[in-house]
């Protein structure tokens, strides 16, 4: 028996050993966190490099006091399978969600994401603007702007009067966003954006006898490409300089369905309309007008009192094409979608980084965004989350040179369509097999396809093995491509409807921020009750070509209407302005 007393011992005392250390990190006061996204930004900030007369000084000031990841990736080609990993921490392959035309809540209706997960561990978790893919779950949060309840991350905006204003629509193809131009008005006259770093930078001034999780959304440089005149003062058209990344006949070596997927119709029409050096300006400008908005929040941060309590993380859902590869848009695995700036900022005393990050560091290792959840748990000292895919970035925010064997994958919209980056390497693979390889170290545009190249086989192989194994199924929670026109109540009357005998589906999709009303009206403009929907909520039809759908508010105003087309499409409710 003694041998087994002494093993007994020893057992009992190897987890009394460990717990000083442990409760030393659950004593250290919890850092606050402020949590920056920006939406659509590619590497086309200064210090990242991706366009040379990008002007973002306040991105850049964050830049030189914390640690740039050059090779941080976004996990989806669009916002919502992007946003959705983050803030869950479970990839696309694992949740089957892949798609902007997917919803968070009905593919993965239980998962905690950060906000709640902080509060549950004695924090204030509270944001404003676009955090999520056009919906806030109000259950997560303990204080929003706007009010969380309406379930629209968006304050208003100034109206933006007769569209378009710059970019014809070409036809229900295009997004109806995608236009450009600029106000005579000043950024407080603008609102959006304005507002959300506003009611952040309070947010920071207040005091509270907790810790804060705080989210900020800002907005641009999504479209609509509208900011005030003065950003786009920044860049005269006749100085305007075209993306570095654009190549002649580049998508020469891209296999068939990269073609594809490229050719989208956008840039095409761009052209034939003459709009592309606008285009590009207009971008430029909303990404200094975004950078600017940060820049308040920024200098709110350094007149708090929180100052050198605050981790700071700035990070991009996904980039966008302006013309590389043919493509406009994002939903591509190439770097001008798959890149996006990531700058992370720990003051010392953090528990998981006692030392704080270095000043000014960069780091080259390919890191991801689905790394982020584990990352701010580690550092604030909360309970492991063993549910998270992601990898903590903490020995890198220690030593931006550490070793760091995992490569960082980025989904496209369906399973078989995904990209793979190491430091040097990149590998995109599609459904039909067809395959891309990239030399970073030589070819930062991805010029040059080595797939087929003899000599590259080994990397080929190499690059292969890394992909993501058992992958999900696209969850079958999608919704249409199309989208119905809607037609709001100060347009006029609604009309009466002129059915065929077509069925198609129609989703309605509730993003007014309210609860409304559904009514079908019929061929002498009689309506008919629906049903309702409450603020985000879905609901699917059967209906027919033709057929009017008019919406009204829980008081029964009329609101807008849409018009049933020949296929099933989205029936988005929009907020009022």
């Amino acid at each position: 028996m003694k041998p087994t007393c002494t093993l007994l011992t020893v057992l009992l005392l190897v987890p009394l050993a460990a717990r000083p250390a442990d409760d030393a990190i659950k004593a250290k006061p919890k850092p606050n966190v402020l949590f920056i996204a920006l939406d659509d930004m590619n590497d086309w900030i200064g210090c990242l490099g991706g366009h040379p007369q990008a002007k973002t000084p306040n991105l850049d000031r964050l830049g030189a006091s914390g640690v740039l990841f050059e090779n941080a990736y976004c996990p989806g080609a669009a916002c919502n399978p992007s946003r959705s990993a983050l803030f869950t921490g479970i990839p696309c392959h694992r949740s089957g969600l892949y798609s902007n035309r997917q919803q968070m809540r009905e593919v993965m209706p239980e998962a905690e994401i950060i906000p709640r997960y902080f509060s549950r561990n004695g924090y204030w978790s509270a944001g404003s603007g676009k955090m999520l893919h056009y919906f806030i779950d109000a259950p997560s949060w303990d204080d929003y702007y706007p009010n969380k309840e309406r379930e629209n991350p968006f304050p208003p905006w100034m109206d933006f009067g007769q569209r378009p204003k710059n970019l014809p629509r070409a036809g229900e193809w295009q997004y109806i966003e995608t236009d450009w131009g600029g106000f005579e008005v000043s950024d407080k006259e603008f609102a959006g954006d304005y507002l959300v770093a506003e009611w952040v930078s309070k947010q920071l001034a207040a005091a509270r006898d907790k810790p804060f999780f705080l989210a900020c959304g800002i907005y641009r440089p999504h479209e609509p490409w509208f900011v005030p005149k003065k950003y786009f003062d920044l860049f005269p058209l006749e100085t305007i300089q075209m993306p570095p990344g654009l190549k002649e006949s580049d998508l020469d070596d891209v296999p068939a369905a990269g073609q594809k997927l490229a050719r989208n119709r956008y840039l095409e029409h761009i052209k034939a309309r003459g709009q592309w050096k606008q285009g590009v300006q207009a971008y430029l400008a909303c990404v200094a007008y975004a950078d600017a908005m940060v820049g308040r929040v920024l200098d709110a941060l350094e007149r708090s009192p929180r100052r050198d309590h605050t981790i700071v993380m700035v990070w991009g859902d996904n980039g966008f094409h302006l013309g590389e590869k043919e493509h406009w848009q994002k939903y591509t695995g190439w770097r001008p979608t798959a890149r996006i700036p990531l700058i992370v900022r720990v003051p010392k005393g953090a528990p998981g980084l006692a030392e704080g990050t270095p000043a000014g560091a960069r780091c080259s290792r390919p890191v991801n965004l689905l790394d982020l959840y584990r990352t701010l748990t580690d550092l604030c000292g909360l309970p492991e989350k063993p549910d998270l895919y992601g990898r903590s970035l903490v020995p890198l925010l220690k030593n931006p040179q550490a070793p760091w064997p995992h490569p960082s994958i980025t989904h496209l919209d369906r399973p078989d369509r995904y990209a793979v980056s190491t430091e040097d390497w990149r590998y995109l693979h599609y459904e039909d097999g067809g395959e891309e390889l990239y030399d970073l170290r030589s070819d930062r545009y991805e010029w040059t396809n080595l797939a087929a190249r003899a000599e590259f086989a080994g990397m080929l192989e190499t690059m292969r093995k890394l992909a993501p194994e058992n992958r999900a199924p696209l969850s079958s929670a999608m919704l249409p491509n199309s989208a119905l026109t809607w037609v709001p109540a100060a347009n006029g009357p609604c009309p009466a409807s002129k059915t065929t005998t077509n069925e198609v589906m129609v989703a309605f999709i509730n993003y007014s921020g309210g609860p409304i009303k559904l009514f079908r009206v019929d061929a002498e403009g009689k309506r008919e009750p629906a049903g309702s929907l409450a603020p985000n909520q879905t609901k699917r039809v059967q209906t027919r070509t033709g057929q009017v759908w008019l919406v009204t508010d829980q008081h029964d105003k009329d609101f807008g209407h849409f018009t049933v087309g020949t296929e099933a499409a989205r029936a988005e409710i929009e907020a009022a302005q």
